[in-house]
C-alpha cells in the first residue's frame, strides 16, 4: 500500500514538474520568437474569454476559432468610438442566420501586448450569444475575436496552460 502511494505521489509530482518545464520551455521559445502572451479564462460554456481593447477603450471577448471576423455587439458601437457604416453581408452563427450587419474600418485592437491597427470589424446583434452566456451561468461580452486576428497574429492557444500566443509584427 505505502509503495502504491508513494508511487501515486511520485507520479503527480512528475506531471506537475512537467508542466512547468513544458510551460515554461514554450513560454521562452515563443517569446524568442517575438510572440506575445495573453491569459485566457475558460468558463462554462468551454469557450474561452480575453480582455482586448479597441480603440483605447478595454472590453470583454470570446475567442472564438470558428467565427470568420471579429465582430462587434451593436451596443457597444459608441463604447468603442466606432464609425459605422452600412454592409450588405448578413451574419450567421451560433444558432441564427440572415442577421444583419454594419461594418467599421480602421480600428486599433490590443490583445495584451499585441497591437493591430486598421483592423476591420463586423457588428450585430450579440443579443443571442450573451443570453446564452447569461444562462449559463456567465457574463454578456462586447463582442467576438474571430480567426481574422488570429489568423493575423499566428495565433498558439495553449489549451493546457490556458494562454494566447500572438506575434509581434516588425516594423
Amino acid at each position: 500500500m505505502l509503495n502504491d502511494i508513494t508511487s501515486h505521489l511520485f507520479n503527480e509530482f512528475y506531471y506537475v514538474c512537467l508542466n512547468i518545464i513544458m510551460d515554461t520551455s514554450l513560454h521562452s521559445f515563443l517569446d524568442s520568437k517575438n510572440y506575445t502572451r495573453t491569459k485566457l479564462k475558460l468558463i462554462k460554456t468551454n469557450h474561452f474569454e480575453v480582455k482586448a481593447t479597441i480603440n483605447s477603450v478595454k472590453g470583454l471577448f470570446i475567442l472564438d476559432t470558428g467565427a470568420s471576423n471579429s465582430c462587434v455587439g451593436f451596443e457597444s458601437v459608441s463604447f468603442f468610438n466606432l464609425v459605422v457604416t452600412d454592409s450588405s453581408i448578413k451574419a450567421a452563427g451560433a444558432g441564427a442566420t440572415d442577421m444583419p450587419t454594419k461594418i467599421s474600418k480602421k480600428n486599433t485592437i490590443k490583445i495584451g501586448r499585441y497591437k493591430i491597427d486598421k483592423m476591420n470589424l463586423v457588428l450585430f446583434d450579440l443579443t443571442h450569444v450573451n443570453t446564452a452566456l447569461i444562462n449559463h451561468g456567465g457574463r454578456p461580452v462586447n463582442g467576438i475575436i474571430g480567426a481574422d486576428v488570429l489568423k493575423k497574429g499566428k495565433a498558439i492557444i495553449d489549451y493546457e496552460t490556458k494562454y494566447l500566443y500572438l506575434k509581434k509584427e516588425l516594423h
